[in-house]
């Protein structure tokens, strides 16, 4: 069962998969790396996923390229959370949720990114029958109802 690795610290710049797999090329073809990027820039979000296959390899990996250089910059690898089914793994404001085989992770709450772009329903003020107006601006709205109601009449 292949256990996937988040990659952090990466600079946000543009970085391709295979600059990022180069780094890991003495763990050989075992290794598969997928780099996250901006969907309107197309340069890195900051952070990588690397899947390699066994939990052994995992550990061996993350003790060997732990706080390694990359472009400048020192990376951090742990094994990623794994994915809810509500969320998409671009989504997440960390990235750190990949469908790794931690179970034992406690999982984070994200808020969900994708919304119906609708407001919550008021129901209870629609039950009662008064929505009150912004008090800053009740006395103007009540001027304005006379007038429109003098206009009317």
């Amino acid at each position: 069962m292949s256990i996937r690795l988040y990659v952090g610290n990466l600079p946000k710049e543009e970085i391709e998969r295979d600059t990022l797999a180069a780094m890991f090329a003495d763990e050989g073809e075992q290794v598969s790396t997928k780099v996250i990027k901006d969907r309107k820039t197309g340069k890195c979000r900051g952070f990588a996923f690397v899947t390699v296959p066994t939990d052994e390899l995992a550990d061996q990996f993350i003790e060997k390229y732990n706080g390694q250089s990359f472009m400048d910059s020192p990376i951090k690898i742990e094994k990623a959370l794994p994915r809810s089914k509500s969320e998409d793994a671009e989504a997440a404001p960390e990235g750190n949720n990949g469908g790794g085989s931690n179970t034992d992770a406690p999982k984070r709450k994200t808020a969900n990114k994708r919304s119906s772009g609708k407001k919550p329903s008021t129901n209870t003020q629609k039950q009662q029958g008064s929505i009150q107006p912004d008090p800053r601006w009740a006395d103007e709205l009540a001027k304005l109802k006379e007038m429109l109601a003098a206009a009317n009449n």
